[in-house]
């Protein structure tokens, strides 16, 4: 069976792609010297399928490549047109045929890809389907030529709303890194005998002239909508006609050129020199796509076309936004991630503010789109909100991680303070109060009221207890100090008064309790408060250890010259005794 057995058992038409400078090169190249189809219609003809054939032989092109796709009404010429402009030989507007070609465009080669579309209003198809192929059509390619026979209807107009708006969202941003794609440049073709006096271009220009709307027709707006945007494309298009090849259409593909019309011949020439003047390799983000990029290209326009019910500007903005959405995202994290967790949550929330607005600024720097890019910045709101949620968490697991830690030490030091075998308020108020600042000062984040609260009761109970035992420690060394100080006064230095006074002491704490039945209401007598007041001073060393105080004490009155070797002996073997006793603080060391 020959090629043009095969191409006649198509039924459909697809979009083609005429690999014309596939890899010359390649062993397989007879096999790529034909058409494939990249993209087909799915079962229910109305969005867009890729055609793997079509694409494995574009993947194989690593020149950089540039796209001229013929769309226009159903059997107005397109499949025609691409032969002759590839100097091909007719094939029933199925398949086109391509040879290997490859451009020299200012120094550098172009692989050149022409697409043939299926035409408009055909039988069996809905408008959707019409609408995804012009759409994948005009943001493929470089050259998008618009064939169309005689003259230039509303609904040839209308068509052009989906390039109008591809033009306006993408055509008009500076030029610099990060730019998406330019929008295809824009042939007019009018296949038409007679153009009565006037260029092709008046006669684009003509019809592209606002319509008068008197009566408010919404179809009318829209199309002068249309009309009025497409003077935003300016220098992005071109007017070109064609006469007819012959008069006998239905033979076409059985001519060759020297029974063509010689007009024809002759502007169709020219029509291959504005062609070929006009291709540029197709740009993407500033950079040329190779056969490879080129379909994954196809992929991301193909996902956003068949996204909707209807193919979309909106769709497409979102689909170039993406990879700037992940920039913004990624820049608002490293802004994140700069700050050492816990904070507090006000700390937290103004540095979310501020890199919010740095992602925020990004985007509007850079994102796709004039009209549709709410989608795109909700989307980013969204992320980042989810991307704050998270820190949030973690804050708060932070938080309550260092102020547990933080209460746990506080906790110890109070149990410490409990314990001191030499009762000090002093050190007992200065331990507390470091360790309350100590915590407030460390303890930070969203964990920190509730902790304070913990903390609070923990100390109000230690600071209880502790002046309860305080008490009772101290009772216990006044008793016991004031019978060592008689002994000492007596035995020791021989000091009279000083054993009269400690005789006294003496005789005080242990006749109250006895009169008062109990020592706890002792404490309340302002002499007791005189005695508390006098031993603070002697035993609280800011500087040092209050437990040395005692020692010190002792170690002076035994130093004295007076003193005789063998009574220091006993003394310091009593004070010792005395000491270990002192090891359980509830221990009432003199029962009377």
């Amino acid at each position: 069976m020959g090629w043009r057995s095969r191409a006649s058992a198509v039924a459909v038409l697809w979009m083609l792609a005429a690999v014309v400078a596939a890899a010359a090169l390649d062993p397989d190249q007879d096999e790529l010297e034909r058409a494939f189809p990249i993209v087909e219609p799915d079962h229910g003809h109305t969005k867009l399928r890729l055609a793997k054939e079509g694409l494995e032989a574009i993947k194989r092109i690593e020149t950089p490549i540039a796209a001229v796709a013929v769309i226009g009404p159903y059997r107005s010429g397109k499949s025609f047109l691409l032969n002759q402009l590839l100097s091909l030989t007719c094939n029933k507007g199925i398949w086109v045929w391509g040879t290997p070609i490859e451009l020299d465009v200012n120094g550098s080669k172009v692989s050149v890809l022409y697409l043939d579309t299926e035409g408009f209003e055909s039988i069996g198809k809905s408008n959707v389907y019409d609408d995804r192929i012009f759409a994948l059509a005009t943001v493929l390619s470089s050259i998008l030529i618009y064939n169309l026979p005689e003259t230039i209807r509303e609904a040839d107009i209308s068509r052009l709303s989906f390039a109008v708006e591809i033009a306006e969202e993408f055509y008009g941003r500076v030029k610099g890194q990060d730019v998406a794609f330019e929008p295809a440049k824009l042939l007019w073709l009018i296949q038409r005998d007679f153009l009565q006096g006037k260029s092709v271009q008046q006669m684009v220009d003509e019809a592209l002239q606002r319509v008068p709307n008197n009566n408010g027709d919404k179809y009318i707006d829209e199309v002068n909508r249309i009309r009025d945007s497409l003077a935003f494309m300016g220098d992005n298009s071109t007017a070109f006609s064609l006469p007819q090849p012959h008069l006998q259409r239905t033979k076409l593909c059985d001519m060759d050129d020297q029974e063509l019309d010689p007009l024809y011949i002759e502007r169709r020439d020219e029509l291959k020199q504005i062609v070929t003047s006009m291709i540029k390799p197709k740009l993407l983000q500033g950079r040329t796509l190779n056969g490879k990029e080129f379909v994954s290209f196809l992929r991301q326009i193909l996902e956003a076309l068949n996204k909707g019910e209807i193919p979309s500007t909106g769709s497409l903005v979102e689909v170039f936004n993406k990879a700037i959405l992940e920039r913004c995202l990624k820049l608002y994290n490293e802004r994140m991630e700069r700050v050492g967790l816990p904070v507090s949550v006000d700390k937290l929330q103004l540095i979310h503010n501020l890199a919010e607005d740095e992602a925020r600024k990004l985007f509007d720097k850079q994102h796709f789109g004039k009209h549709h890019t709410t989608r795109s910045i909700l989307k980013l709101d969204e992320e980042m909100r989810k991307v704050f949620g998270n820190f949030g968490f973690a804050n708060e697991y932070q938080s309550s991680k260092l102020c547990e830690a933080k209460f746990s030490e506080c906790e110890d030091k109070m149990e410490h303070l409990q314990s001191l075998k030499l009762p000090s308020m002093a050190k007992f108020n200065a331990g507390f109060l470091r360790c309350n600042q100590s915590f407030e000062m460390e303890c930070v984040g969203p964990a920190k009221e509730s902790y304070e609260r913990r903390m609070s009761k923990m100390l109000a109970r230690s600071r209880a207890l502790f002046i309860k035992e305080y008490n009772n420690k101290l009772f216990n060394w006044l008793v016991t100090f004031s019978l060592v100080m008689i002994v000492i006064a007596r035995f020791v230095i021989k000091f009279f008064l000083l054993e009269v006074a400690a005789w006294v002491i003496f005789i005080f704490l242990e006749t109250y309790t006895r009169l008062f039945w109990s020592s706890e209401l002792l404490y309340y007598n302002p002499i007791w408060h005189m005695i508390v007041s006098s031993w603070e001073t002697i035993v609280y060393n800011p500087m040092g250890d209050p437990n040395c105080c005692c020692a010190i004490i002792f170690s002076c009155l035994l130093a004295l010259p007076r003193c005789q070797e063998t009574n220091r002996k006993i003394i310091a073997s009593f004070v010792q005794r005395f000491l270990r006793k002192l090891q359980s603080p509830k221990n009432r060391l003199i029962q009377v």
